[in-house]
């Protein structure tokens, strides 16, 4: 069955009108009206609902019956980015929220050779969010992870000291000797944010700010992964040990 976000809070016996991008995709479809199909608004649960009218650049649902369906993780991942190239920041997103990301939060790495600022940035976090909402909508998920805005690396790391805030942030470093998965079996599920750096990984000067900062440095194995890898190898590896596969 489709399922579709609707922004706007859903209630069961209302009549609500659907996005523009929903609305064309039920035309190009051909979708009728009493045809049945899943929405979402983010808060939790999913409502069953059928088409009440279908246009060229509108369309509006019946809202229905409402299901307590979550399948949220129990521990909140945090995915810090440092900004790749081209569209590798889309995929990630997309596979970080089918994995279960919590949030996600762009870094500005000093190898980051993507530059953003001004209504350049603004235009890719609604990209973004966009990204995030298609692939809540296919994978199942009712709550849409948060999308931070891009910040600054050295910033950000100031920003979270552990004093300020003490779950557990990872940075994957090929000079670690300890590894993600030690770490994860000892440590057990909890509320963490994994840091990943750029093509070219986090410079020294990065590395050792965070560390002073508090983060741990560990290691995701011998092999060095691309950037558009190594956190969706991490988030999968603690949802196996964790037992959330």
């Amino acid at each position: 069955m489709p399922r579709f976000y609707c922004p706007q809070p859903l209630a069961a016996g209302a009549i609500v009108d659907l996005p523009e991008a929903v609305a064309h995709h039920l035309h190009v479809v051909r979708m009728q009206p009493g045809d049945a199909l899943t929405l979402f608004d983010g808060r939790g649960g999913q409502y069953q609902a059928s088409v009440h009218e279908v246009g060229k650049k509108r369309a509006s649902a019946r809202v229905e019956e409402h299901q307590a369906v979550d399948v949220e993780l129990p521990y909140s991942v945090t995915l810090a980015q440092g900004l790749p190239e081209g569209a590798k920041m889309d995929w990630i997103i997309e596979k970080a929220v089918e994995l279960g990301v919590a949030a996600i939060q762009p870094l500005a790495a000093r190898r980051s050779v993507v530059r953003l600022s001004g209504e350049r940035a603004e235009k890719r976090q609604a990209h973004w969010h966009g990204v995030i909402v298609a692939a809540s909508e296919q994978c199942g998920r009712n709550r849409l992870a948060r999308l931070a805005p891009l910040a600054d690396f050295e910033r950000f790391i100031a920003a979270t000291e552990v004093k300020d805030n003490p779950q557990p942030r990872i940075l994957f470093s090929p000079r670690a000797t300890a590894s993600l998965a030690d770490w994860a079996r000892t440590a057990g599920p909890q509320a963490l944010t994994l840091m990943v750096g750029p093509e070219g990984g986090f410079s020294a000067e990065e590395e050792q700010a965070a560390l002073d900062a508090g983060a741990l440095a560990l290691s995701l194995g011998p092999r060095v992964l691309r950037t558009e890898t190594a956190g969706l190898a991490a988030v999968a590896a603690l949802n196996a040990l964790w037992g959330q596969f």
